[in-house]
C-alpha cells in the first residue's frame, strides 16, 4: 500500500466541505433488476461449531475438521458463544478520526471487459458510464492492485486494475455504504414508511446479474489489503490497552487472534524470520455492497484464515485446491482474450468469475455465507472469492499447518514453472521444522511433551520425513541431470543472510542449493538446479549445496529415529542455533523490565536514556567495500550489513517493536543507511549517516509522546541517541568478526585495503 497523501491529509483537515469527486457527490446510475436475478445454484460449504473445549487449541481444531472440510475448498467455523472479542477498532479515535485508502472496483467490468488494446465497445449492451469506468497500469505486487492512474493511451504493458479511491474514515465510509445500498435496492413504487432491507439471497443474485449480464456501471469503493499501519488489527495485543484488563487476556492470547495465528507452536511460519504483511502479519478489509475479493490462491498455497469483526455477511465461493487447474482452464476457455493479453490474469485478483458457469464446466464450487463473530478457513490452493452484502470490517492471515509441506513443494514447482516469485523460502522452513524436530526427539524430562507432538510427524511414515525425503529425491535428479561439468562446493552459512537470493531464470529460492560460474556469472548472480545459467566448460561451473546429499540422507534417518544420526544432527542444530543467536552488545545491556544491570559503565544515565534496551541481533553481517566512503575513525560499514533491535514504536510508544537497520550500496554516494519499523515497512527512514537515522526515529517517537499528554513527563530523557550503537557497529563481537576478515584478506591479497587491520569500528585490537 502507498502512503497516504500529506497534501490529501490537509486539506481533509482543513476543511469540512466534501470535493465533487466525493463518492457521495455522485449520481448512483444502476439500479436493483430482480427479474433477471442470478444467484448460481451450488452447494454449501461445511459450517463447524467447535465446542469451548475444542476452540482452546486453533491448530488442533483445523487438523481435526482438515479430512472433513478439505475437499469442500473453504469452511465456515462459527465459535462458541462465550467468544465475543472486543473489536478495537471501535475505539472513537479510530472510528472517527483514523482514515484509510480505498480502490476503486467498477464491478460489471471484473467479467465481462474487453482486452486493453480493443477499444470497440461490446456489442449489443448499452451501459451508462460514469468518471472513473477507466483502467489502470497494474504494478505487480501480491494481493493488491496498481494505484497508478494509466496514461491517455493505452500501451503494452497497461493492464485493467482498480484506481485509487477517496480516503475514508470508518465512520464516513459506513454512511457512504448505506447512502449506497439503500438508494440502489430502493423500490421504484416505494411508498410509506417501512423500512425495507434486500436479503442475503437477493443482493447475491444481483451480483451475479451484474458480473454476468451488465446493463449498467455499478462502482463502488473497497478498503481492500490494509496493511497494520493504516488501521491496525482489529483485535487487541498486549500493549494496546493503556490500563490492565483481565477480561482481555483471553482474547489477547488466543490462538484465535489472528496476530498471533501464523507463529503458533506448530505453524510452520514460526520458522519464517521476517514479517511479511499480508503473510505473517494480518491485513484488514472494509467492504461495502458488491465489493469483491475475485478469485485466487493463497502466497505458497498456505492455508488462511479469515475473521469477520462487524457489519454485513460476506458471501465466499470456495473451489477444492483437487480442482485448481480445472477452474484455470475453465476460465482460460470462457475469457480467452483476457488471459492471451495477460497470462498471468489470475495472479493480479481482478478478474471475477461465474460460479454457474464452472459448475457447468465440472468445477465443483461452494458458498459460504460469513456472518459477524465467524471465521471463514480457506485450504492450500483452494480457489475462493466472493463478496460483501454491506458495509462490514473483516480481518485476514495465512497459517501453515505441518501437512502444508507437500502443497507448500507444489507451489514451488508451479512458481519456477511460472517464472514467478514466491513470499516465503519454503526450504528455509522446511529445514527449520527439521532442526526443530530433531531437537524434540533428541531432548528429555521436561520436553517429553513437545517430543512427542513432533514424533508424530517424524518416523518412516511422518508428514514431515516424507517431506524432506521427496525435497532430497527432487534434488538428486536435479543434479544428476546436470551432468558432470559441475564441482560440487559446500554453501556458506551466510550465503542468502544479506537476502534473498533466486534463480536468475525462474526465481526459484535458493537457501538449499544454487549454481554459478566462476567465469561468466555475474556478481551473486545463480541459479537452481533445475537451470545450467552458462555453457562454458572446464572446472569453472560450480554447485553450492548447502547439505550435502549424504547429510540429508542422514537427516532422514535422524526424523525415523536413528541414534546414531539423531545425535549428530542434534549437535548441528546446537551449533545452527549458536550462530543465528549470536547477538551484538549495544552497551546498553538492560533486562527488559527497564532495571539495570550493576555495571556502572553501563548504568550512565547519558547512555541508557532509562529506556528499555534490547540487544541487537546480527541479520547479515555484510562484506567489506574498499573505499574511504564506507568506513570513518569511529566505525566500517559492510555492504549489506542487516540487524535489528528494539525500541519505542514510533506509532504507538506505549510499546516496544524491532527496528530493522541495514546499510545499501547508493553508488557514488557510497553507503546509504536505512531504518525501518518492522511491522510497518512504509515507515523507513534512510540517510548517508547512521546516526541521522536514529535521529529521525527519535523524533517521530517524542512528537507522538508529546500527542499523548500521559506521557508528556517522559520526553525528556530521549534527548540523545546513539546511532552506530543502535546499528550494532560498537560490539565488540562484530569489531573481532571484522577483524578477522581484514587479517585474512590482507593475507590473501598484497594490496592494502583502505583500513588498517589493527583499528576497525575505532577500536584499537593490538
Amino acid at each position: 500500500m502507498e502512503p497516504f497523501s500529506a497534501a490529501q491529509n490537509k486539506e481533509d483537515k482543513d476543511t469540512n466541505v466534501e470535493s465533487p469527486s466525493s463518492p457521495r457527490h455522485r449520481e448512483i446510475l444502476a439500479r436493483w433488476d430482480p427479474a433477471d436475478a442470478k444467484r448460481p445454484d451450488i452447494g454449501e460449504a461445511p459450517v463447524f461449531h467447535p465446542t469451548s473445549e475444542e476452540f482452546e487449541d486453533t491448530l488442533a481444531y483445523i487438523e481435526k475438521i482438515r479430512p472433513l472440510a478439505e475437499s469442500f475448498g473453504i469452511c465456515r467455523i462459527v465459535p462458541p458463544s462465550n467468544w465475543s472479542p472486543p473489536c478495537r477498532l471501535k475505539e472513537k479515535s479510530i472510528w472517527k478520526d483514523t482514515k484509510f485508502p480505498t480502490r476503486i472496483q467498477i464491478v460489471d467490468l471484473l467479467q465481462n471487459r474487453e482486452p486493453m488494446k480493443k477499444k470497440k465497445k461490446p456489442k449489443g449492451r448499452k451501459r451508462k458510464r460514469g468518471r472513473n469506468s477507466r483502467t489502470v497500469a497494474s504494478k505487480k505486487r501480491y494481493g493488491s492492485v496498481s494505484r497508478s492512474v494509466s496514461s491517455p493511451k493505452t500501451t503494452e504493458e497497461e493492464t485493467f486494475g482498480f484506481n485509487s479511491g477517496s480516503d475514508f474514515t470508518l465512520e464516513d465510509f459506513e454512511k457512504y455504504a448505506r447512502y449506497f445500498k439503500d438508494y440502489y435496492f430502493g423500490r421504484k413504487d416505494n411508498a410509506g414508511d417501512t423500512e425495507w432491507t434486500p436479503t442475503v439471497e437477493e443482493i447475491e443474485g444481483e451480483y451475479w446479474r451484474i458480473i454476468e449480464q451488465p446493463t449498467d456501471e455499478v462502482e463502488v469503493s473497497y478498503g481492500a489489503d490494509l496493511e497494520n499501519r493504516v488501521l491496525g488489527s482489529g483485535f487487541y495485543k498486549r500493549g494496546d490497552m493503556k490500563t490492565g484488563r483481565s477480561d482481555m487476556d483471553p482474547y489477547i492470547a488466543s490462538g484465535w487472534n489472528l496476530n498471533n495465528l501464523p507463529r503458533l507452536p506448530g505453524s510452520l511460519l514460526s520458522f519464517e524470520d521476517s514479517h511479511i504483511s499480508g503473510v505473517l502479519v494480518p491485513w484488514l478489509y472494509i467492504g461495502m455492497c458488491f465489493s469483491t475479493f475475485c478469485w485466487h490462491v493463497e502466497d505458497n498455497h498456505l492455508y488462511s484464515l479469515n475473521y469477520h469483526h462487524f457489519g454485513e455477511p460476506k458471501v465466499w465461493y470456495g473451489v477444492p485446491g483437487s480442482h485448481a487447474t480445472g477452474l484455470e482452464k475453465a476460465m482460460r476457455k470462457h475469457l480467452p482474450d483476457l488471459f492471451d493479453e495477460q497470462p498471468d490474469l489470475l495472479h493480479g485478483l481482478v478478474t471475477q468469475f461465474s460460479p454457474s458457469i464452472l459448475k457447468d464446466e465440472g468445477v465443483p464450487v461452494y458458498r459460504a455465507v460469513q456472518n459477524a463473530g465467524e471465521y471463514v478457513l480457506t485450504f492450500p490452493r483452494a480457489y475462493h472469492s466472493g463478496f460483501n452484502s454491506g458495509f462490514n470490517c473483516a480481518e485476514a492471515v495465512n497459517v501453515a499447518p505441518v501437512d502444508w509441506l507437500a502443497h507448500g513443494q507444489n507451489a514451488v514447482e508451479i512458481y519456477s514453472q511460472e517464472n514467478r516469485k514466491a513470499s516465503l523460502s519454503h526450504d528455509k522452513i522446511l529445514l527449520g521444522a527439521a532442526y526443530e524436530a530433531v531437537k524434540s526427539l533428541s531432548a528429555s524430562g521436561e520436553d517429553n511433551t513437545k517430543r512427542f507432538s513432533w514424533k508424530s510427524f517424524c518416523g518412516k511414515d511422518g508428514i514431515l520425513t516424507k517431506a524432506i525425503e521427496a525435497r532430497l529425491r527432487i534434488e538428486e535428479r536435479r543434479i544428476e541431470a546436470l551432468g558432470n561439468g559441475f564441482s560440487l562446493r559446500k554453501m556458506e552459512k551466510d550465503f542468502d543472510s544479506k537476502g534473498e537470493m533466486e534463480c536468475i531464470s525462474c526465481f526459484s529460492d535458493l537457501h538449499l542449493s544454487a549454481t554459478g560460474c566462476n567465469n561468466c556469472s555475474s556478481f551473486e548472480e545463480y541459479g537452481c538446479t533445475k537451470h545450467d545459467i552458462c555453457s562454458c566448460e572446464g572446472n569453472d561451473r560450480f554447485i553450492y549445496l548447502r547439505y550435502t546429499i549424504d547429510e540429508l540422507s542422514s537427516l532422514i534417518r535422524a526424523l525415523e529415529g536413528e541414534s546414531d544420526d539423531l545425535k549428530t544432527w542434534a549437535s548441528k542444530v546446537v551449533k545452527e542455533k549458536q550462530l543465528h543467536k549470536q547477538s551484538f552488545d549495544l552497551n546498553l545491556d538492560l533486562v527488559s523490565d527497564g532495571e539495570c544491570n550493576t555495571s556502572s559503565e553501563i548504568c550512565d544515565d547519558a547512555s541508557i536514556m532509562e529506556f528499555a534496551a534490547y540487544v541487537v541481533e546480527p541479520i547479515n553481517l555484510g562484506f567489506l567495500v574498499v573505499g574511504k566512503l564506507w568506513c570513518n575513525k569511529d566505525a566500517i560499514f559492510p555492504k549489506g550489513f542487516k540487524s535489528r533491535v528494539k525500541f519505542y514504536n514510533m506509532q504507538d510508544p506505549m510499546r516496544m517493536s524491532y527496528y530493522v537497520s541495514e546499510i545499501l550500496d547508493a553508488g557514488l554516494m557510497g553507503p546509504l543507511f536505512r531504518v525501518t519499523l518492522e511491522e510497518s515497512q512504509d515507515e523507513s527512514f534512510s540517510y548517508v549517516s547512521p546516526q541521522k537515522c536514529w535521529e529521525m526515529v527519535l523524533l517521530r517517537v517524542k512528537e507522538e509522546m508529546i500527542k499523548r499528554s500521559s506521557q508528556e513527563q517522559d520526553v525528556h530523557m530521549l534527548e540523545t541517541i546513539d546511532g552506530l550503537k543502535m546499528f550494532g557497529f560498537r560490539s565488540p563481537f562484530i569489531v573481532q568478526y571484522w577483524n578477522h576478515k581484514n587479517e585474512t584478506a590482507c593475507s590473501m591479497s598484497n594490496s592494502s585495503l583502505s583500513l588498517t587491520k589493527t583499528k576497525l569500528f575505532g577500536v584499537d585490537l593490538n
